[in-house]
């Protein structure tokens, strides 16, 4: 590696989100406490694999578990919010000590509300990622809105970008990168990793 990779430089760090989102959104990314997940087509890519029993199976991105974990000593709480009940999607999250879990939850507003009550956190500060059009009314209060590529029109349209990458896939990761760059935490973070320190109560997520 590049010995003056610059891990430190904040100023370069938030450069990179400004010349790709543009400053007010930016500034937006930096005021975010609380980041709010659908997991079909977000945390995975959107298969559902039947096991013999019947059972739902998913596929995690161990990309995304790491900048979820990195999320947690800057302040960033996060949530989990789905249609669909999943005992995999329920230990994932827990796994990764998500401060909130709702599953099984059309109506995505109410549901929110409730996320916003457990967390303490407000609409203003918060961003919500969804790939589908169940996902419109929360996407609706969040302060930041974001889609993955497989989004319909209808989704997209209505959200402040679109990651790059794709669900299941470093979404999530990318989304992380991100806020972590705007608000000039993302050094700090690798440092850390660096130093072989994580919260004790945290899985290993990664290789």
């Amino acid at each position: 590696m590049n010995a003056d990779w610059p891990l430190d430089d904040a100023a370069a760090y938030r450069h990179e989100v400004e010349r790709r989102l543009g400053k007010a959104l930016a500034d937006q990314l930096a005021r975010v406490r609380l980041v709010v997940l659908d997991c079909d087509g977000v945390l995975t890519t959107g298969s559902l694999v039947y096991g013999p029993d019947g059972e739902a199976l998913k596929v995690f991105d161990a990309r995304d578990g790491l900048g979820l974990m990195m999320l947690r000593p800057a302040g960033i709480a996060r949530a989990l919010l789905s249609g669909r009940s999943s005992l995999a999607a329920a230990r994932r999250c827990a796994d990764l000590r998500f401060e909130a879990i709702k599953l099984g939850r059309f109506d995505k507003r109410e549901a929110l509300a409730e996320i916003w009550r457990e967390t303490g956190c407000q609409a203003g500060e918060t961003l919500y990622l969804g790939d589908d059009l169940l996902d419109l009314p929360a996407l609706a209060e969040a302060a930041v809105a974001v889609t993955v590529p497989a989004a319909p029109a209808e989704v997209a349209g209505v959200c402040d970008f679109v990651t790059l990458a794709a669900g299941g896939a470093g979404a999530v990761r990318e989304v992380c990168d991100l806020l972590l760059k705007a608000r000039g935490a993302f050094g700090p973070a690798i440092r850390e990793l660096a130093a072989g320190r994580r919260p004790a109560d945290d899985p290993e997520v990664t290789h």
